[in-house]
């Protein structure tokens, strides 16, 4: 790891972690069920056959990760508002309490509406696969600015939503474990749907700071030969671009319009591309890919189908963190610039949404080592001329990490999962000390 100081980011700048609702909170007796809930009731589903029923119980012990934030120095911190708490009687209560501790420690409160948790009654209504789920959650957001846009200033509409697509409606390795391949497009298209719904109960709210959280990444042929370069450029489209384009361009990319539901696409795109103020990555690494083998792939924790039109490699020569992902620093880099280059004026100003991995140990150096590396490949885009305005760590909290269960450790806080007792790491105490160096602290 490099020993010199990291360079100096734009004043203004901001910095934040981010969590989870549904990994976090617990308290699940305090609000509806959810699609997770059920997922994880189903044997086989969650590799520890954990659950999220107490998590990090942040619910009760909001007031100690709190202070966690005060300590750490963060300008901001992303959470999640959990649609079957508020569903429940005096669901949001709980939000109004954390929005005001953190306003009591100087705490930027960045809230994401969607973060993966549909309500259950939803789901059995058809959930994403039903246009009347963007609807709905259009009037939750609505009911949520109502009663926190008094204190909240910054909001994210969706977390992710090709992953949410991907693993939990086209290969069910994710709730709600639909294996639907392709038939799973219209989810994508209802949640960018509810994205652009969204922003406009947000503006009309009086939000004028909406993003959204979509994960990016750059895709690398295997290879210079035809068959992995156009396996590279479908998946590059299935991952980048079918979920960027409709919210930067306001079309989808050519080929795919006419696979989404509805009677009037276009119709949809407008209210998709409903202009946002900023524009949120959530960046892990580059994807090596080549085209389809015959048979099935493990990568990743996820099984990639061997019907489907390309196939994931691994990228050699790089670590790799305890989950098997590649530390590719420079790929943020990359990417950044990337989108600057295909989206010109289109892109605004770009923030870091989520950026961390999964180490374990509390003296976790090589986390240190991963931050210090995107941090620095972070600036390397400021100084090629991106517009980035801020950088959230994931994650604030070891967590449940979906269908890893407890398996995995992405926090900053060490999180002891019987006593649930914190203890900050190496990675923490690197964090803080970051923040204080570019306050010139």
């Amino acid at each position: 790891m490099a020993t010199n100081p990291i360079p100096q980011f734009p004043a203004g700048f901001l910095w934040g972690v981010s969590t989870s609702a549904h990994q976090i909170e617990g308290a699940a007796d305090q609000r509806e069920p959810s699609v997770w809930d059920a997922f994880t009731a189903e044997e086989g589903r969650v590799k520890d056959g954990s659950n999220a029923a107490v998590a990090c119980d942040h619910f009760h012990r909001y007031p100690e990760d709190v202070a966690l934030l005060r300590e750490l120095g963060v300008d901001a911190y992303r959470f999640s508002v959990s649609w079957p708490r508020v569903n429940a009687p005096g669901g949001l209560d709980f939000y109004d309490r954390l929005v005001d501790e953190l306003a009591g420690a100087g705490v930027r409160p960045v809230p994401t509406l969607f973060h993966w948790d549909l309500p259950l009654s939803l789901q059995e209504a058809g959930g994403w696969l039903n246009r009347d789920t963007a609807e709905r959650f259009a009037e939750y957001v609505a009911v949520v600015a109502d009663r926190l846009g008094d204190r909240v200033t910054k909001w994210i509409t969706l977390n992710e939503p090709a992953e949410h697509t991907l693993l939990g409606h086209a290969l069910g390795t994710h709730a709600p474990g639909r294996q639907l391949m392709f038939d799973a497009l219209p989810a994508a298209h209802h949640q960018l749907l509810g994205h652009g719904l969204a922003v406009r109960a947000l503006r009309a709210a009086g939000a004028s700071d909406i993003g959204i959280a979509n994960s990016h990444g750059p895709t690398w042929a295997a290879s210079a030969e035809q068959p992995d370069v156009e396996a590279a450029a479908f998946y590059d489209l299935l991952l980048n671009r079918l979920f960027a384009e409709p919210v930067l361009l306001g079309e989808y990319p050519e080929g795919i319009g006419e696979l989404m539901p509805g009677d009037d696409v276009a119709a949809d795109l407008k209210v998709i591309s409903e202009p946002v103020d900023w524009y949120g990555i959530n960046y892990y690494a580059p994807t090596r890919v080549g085209a389809p083998e015959g048979t099935d792939i493990e990568f990743g924790g996820v099984t990639i189908p061997a019907e489907l039109p390309f196939t994931v490699k691994e990228i050699e020569d790089v670590p790799t963190t305890d989950f098997g992902w590649p530390v590719v620093p420079s790929g943020l880099t990359d990417l950044l610039t990337a989108f600057r280059d295909r989206y010109g004026d289109r892109l605004p100003p770009v923030v870091i949404t989520e950026n961390g991995c999964s180490y374990e140990g509390v003296d976790d150096q090589e986390r240190v080592a991963y931050l210090d590396g995107h941090v620095r490949a972070l600036h390397r885009a400021v100084e090629a001329g991106v517009d980035v305005r801020g950088y959230f760590v994931w994650s604030l909290l070891d967590n449940f990490e979906w269908a890893e269960g407890y398996a995995r450790r992405f926090g900053l806080v060490h999180v002891d999962y019987t006593t649930l007792e914190r203890t900050p790491k190496a990675s923490y105490g690197w964090y803080r000390d970051l923040l204080r160096a570019q306050r010139g602290a």
